[in-house]
């Protein structure tokens, strides 16, 4: 896990990073915080485990916040609060039991990178400590994942842009 967390960092670029977590109760940042040099690069997190916080504190305005509508603004939220250039935000429902219609181990992982913001859904299996394990390490590579497309896309955008020279 920490591992993934480091590549995260190397490809942040000089861009900060903040988490909102729900289901995942702030394993996130902790794996963030495992990473040398954190402290240049992660603003902090926001644990946000009951509605109300979700809501008061991140601007939750979804009507369920077991939704990937709730993790995109959990994300947009945290990186408002903490002045982000990049959120991940984690919501979900973890155990046995369904919540508000929303089936047990499945997880919304948003990810905010630069403005844009992008939702994915899983599903895990085991017990809720299983499901949260497991959900922390689809986070941190969705996230990897994300940062390397923008990055890849940015170059391009760089190699493609016309060079100007000036002769007098």
């Amino acid at each position: 896990m920490t591992d993934v967390a480091a590549a995260v960092a190397e490809r942040l670029g000089g861009r900060s990073v903040a988490c909102a977590e729900s289901c995942t109760a702030g394993r996130v940042s902790a794996a963030f915080a495992a990473v040398g040099g954190a402290s240049d690069w992660l603003r902090g997190g926001v644990v946000a485990y009951q509605d109300q916080v979700k809501r008061q504190l991140l601007g939750v305005r979804a009507s369920s916040v077991f939704t990937a509508e709730a993790a995109i603004e959990m994300a947009r939220g945290v990186a408002s609060l903490l002045g982000a250039d990049v959120a991940i935000a984690t919501t979900g429902v973890l155990g046995d039991q369904p919540h508000d219609g929303t089936p047990p181990g499945t997880v919304y992982i948003a990810t905010l990178v630069d403005g844009s913001a992008e939702v994915t859904e899983r599903h895990f299996d085991g017990d809720a400590d299983e499901q949260c394990a497991g959900a922390v390490d689809a986070a941190l590579c969705v996230l990897r994942a994300r940062l390397e497309m923008t990055n890849r896309q940015d170059a391009a955008r760089t190699t493609k842009s016309p060079s100007r020279s000036s002769t007098s």
